[in-house]
Order: C-alpha cells, then structure tokens, then sequence
C-alpha cells in the first residue's frame, strides 16, 4: 500500500471499533486516483468490524476498468461494479448503494478530494447524536475550509444559499460528496438524476433528521472537475423546482402496530 500523501489520520486513536458499514464511491475517468485514494480508505475503516468498499465506474474510457481490476487482486474488502456507459453521479451512487451488504453506507467522491479519515469522526457523531435524536438518517459534511477555485467557492456559496433558503434543508454544504447515513433511508427516497445534490432535503422530506459535521477537504493532485459550473446551474434550477415540488406533496403517517390481544 501506498503512504498516504495528505494527513496522518489523527482521528483514528479515538475512535472505538464501530460497526459493519459500505463505502460507496462513485467515479469516471479517475485512473490517477483510485490507488491512492483506496490506500487511505483501508487505513481509515481499520479499526472497523466489518466493511467493504464499493468503486462504481460509471462507464469511463481511460485507464480506470484496468486499475480496479488490479485493485481486486489486492484489497479484499474492494467490490467493483462497472456501468456500461455512463449514467451520471447520482446513477452511480443509487447503484452502489443498491449492492451494498451492510446498514450504515458511506459516500465520498472519487477525486481524492475528500478524507477518508473523516469517515470515523461521521460515524461517531452519528452514534453520539442519535441518542437525541431518534429519527436522525445522515450526517452531511461540510467543507468549512475548501480547497477551489475563487469562483468554484463563490458559485457554491450562492447555490447552497439558495437552496437552503428554498429548501429550508438547514445544511451548509449539500453538496459535500462525504456523508454517513442509513442504507433503509436512502432506499426510501424517490430515485432521480442528480438527486445526490439533495440528499438531506429529501431525508428530511421523508421524516428523517439530519445533522452536519465539519470534514477536511483537499485540493485536486491528479485530474480535472467533470462538471463545470454551467452544467451544474442549467440541470441545477430544473432539479430544485422538482425537490421543492415533491416536498409540497410530502405525507409523513405516523404508524403504529396493533397487536394480538
């Protein structure tokens, strides 16, 4: 295994061994980074019970097929599932997510741009704060500290304004790839592209609680943003009209079993 080039995980001396969890990482056109990216992610889940790790390449054409199936040879936890063509990140994210074996699933984006080492620190605040909460799906990250572009951060702040504001979804930075959250939950929201953009309004639409946890955030070593700004504001506007929609027809039943007498 490679040395991690980024941190030196000081999160994990306190974290306890926690429970059987996937990881799910969706990618396209990564080659450059998947080793060193699934390096960090082993030492991360090391103290885990169980875990397994989900890379679905969503039908890229460079390298990437080829240094998954290398990967295979050795890391024993790797599952890999490839997309005949490309569907997108929310496609990608649904699939793995489908094939996952264990109940907590956490997400983080292929580019290297997140921290594994998070991972741990998500899911002791999920324990910690599901003592109070009782309803509570998913933990968000928020990169508090980015590492972008002038304008990357400018148009993020401005999207995540808007939508917090139209949403009222109470969550800094919706879109952070890394989040922690019940398998059950995701399975029972309604399934649309580019629905990962909105993951926590729709928990929340669904009776879920969501908190958000501060996580570390790097700037990109190896490849390019497939999605530039544009794209993301043109399909952005049409998806949250369509969120805002679904929330003004959302019915929560409050359940309760009878039982034999």
């Amino acid at each position: 295994m490679l040395k991690c080039r980024f941190c030196r995980f000081p999160a994990l001396h306190t974290i306890k061994t926690f429970v059987k969890i996937s990881i799910v990482v969706p990618v396209y056109n990564e080659a450059d980074n998947i080793i060193p990216l699934l390096d960090e992610i082993v030492v991360a889940m090391r103290l885990a019970e169980a875990y397994e790790i989900i890379y679905v390449d969503d039908g890229s054409n460079d390298r990437t097929a080829d240094v998954l199936a290398q990967a295979l040879q050795d890391v024993g936890a790797l599952r890999v599932i490839r997309h005949q063509h490309s569907c997108g990140q929310s496609t990608a994210i649904h699939t793995g997510i489908k094939a996952a074996n264990y109940p907590l699933i956490a997400t983080l984006d292929g580019d290297g741009q997140n921290d594994p080492a998070d991972i741990p620190r998500l899911y002791q605040a999920f324990m910690r704060q599901r003592q109070a909460m009782s309803n509570l799906a998913m933990v968000a990250g928020w990169r508090n500290k980015r590492h972008d572009s002038a304008w990357r951060l400018f148009s993020s702040k401005v999207a995540n304004t808007v939508r917090a504001a139209l949403l009222g979804d109470k969550t800094p930075d919706s879109g952070c790839g890394l989040k922690l959250f019940s398998r059950d939950a995701f399975l029972d929201l309604p399934y649309f592209d580019h629905m990962h953009r909105f993951l926590p309004a729709l928990i929340l639409r669904a009776g879920g609680q969501v908190i958000s946890e501060p996580v570390n955030h790097r700037s990109r070593v190896n490849g390019y943003s497939k999605y530039g700004t544009l794209d993301r504001l043109g399909v952005g506007i049409t998806d949250l009209l369509g969120v805002i929609w679904l929330q003004k027809r959302a019915k929560i039943a409050e359940v309760k079993e009878i039982e034999h007498r």
